[in-house]
């Protein structure tokens, strides 16, 4: 079975149709794993920064601050002990500490189809079959992007202007749409190498070119049909 959707080009205009395999565009969304897809991304991008020095690592203290006896003040060794200002912290934070999580690789793609498949669903999922600008300008950029916009439902209050929020999925890299593009607020571009679970969630709306929609459409399908034989 397929899934039909419309193509448009970049003025936003119907310009053809599309055939789409139900098993990448038309999964039933799993929340549970959408969440786990998403925690191990987060996880595994996070950065460890915080990082404390134990009393071997803090710089000085090699001299001994009084004599042991006769000074009427507590026994000391070291300015670099944990109990004085400037000395070395105990069980704090280090920066070995390992936050990564791992996914199998189904799980991970399987996540992605089901927000690919909501977003198509929800209509917030515009294909066009190219973006084409001739110069560096964001500001022609911008007026295409707003034509291609009306494409999505507005929502239940037409009186109040929403936010945008989109990502746009190029199947190559084409800096003059990176580079028109990447000052717009709520908006992000992405290669289609680097499609995400993060990215897709944090997004309301997706555009994503024809050919990079063939190029999904058939990689996922034909992990489907592999998986099973």
């Amino acid at each position: 079975m397929s899934v039909k959707t419309n193509v448009y080009n970049q003025s936003g205009e119907i310009v053809g149709e599309l055939k789409l395999s139900d098993k990448v565009f038309a999964v039933k969304v799993n929340e549970d794993l959408i969440h786990q897809a998403t925690v191990t991304q987060s996880a595994n991008e996070r950065q460890v920064l915080a990082h404390t020095k134990t009393k071997a690592e803090v710089r000085g203290g090699g001299k001994k601050p009084w004599k042991q006896k006769g000074t009427g003040r507590a026994r000391a060794g070291s300015s670099r002990s944990p109990i004085w200002i400037g000395g070395g912290v105990t069980f704090g934070p280090r920066k070995e500490r390992n936050f990564s999580k791992k996914i199998n690789k189904k799980m991970k793609q399987k996540a992605i189809t089901m927000v690919l498949s909501d977003r198509l669903a929800n209509n917030n999922m515009a294909i066009i079959n190219k973006i084409e600008i001739q110069d560096y300008k964001t500001k022609i950029f911008n007026n295409i992007l707003k034509k291609v916009e009306n494409i999505f439902p507005s929502g239940d209050d037409k009186s109040k202007k929403s936010k945008r929020s989109i990502l746009f999925v190029n199947d190559n890299k084409d800096e003059k749409v990176v580079f028109s593009g990447r000052n717009l607020s709520g908006f992000n571009i992405i290669n289609l190498e680097n499609l995400n679970i993060v990215d897709l969630l944090k997004y309301k709306n997706l555009i994503i070119t024809e050919s990079a929609v063939k190029i999904i459409n058939d990689r996922y399908s034909k992990k489907v049909v592999e998986d099973k034989n």
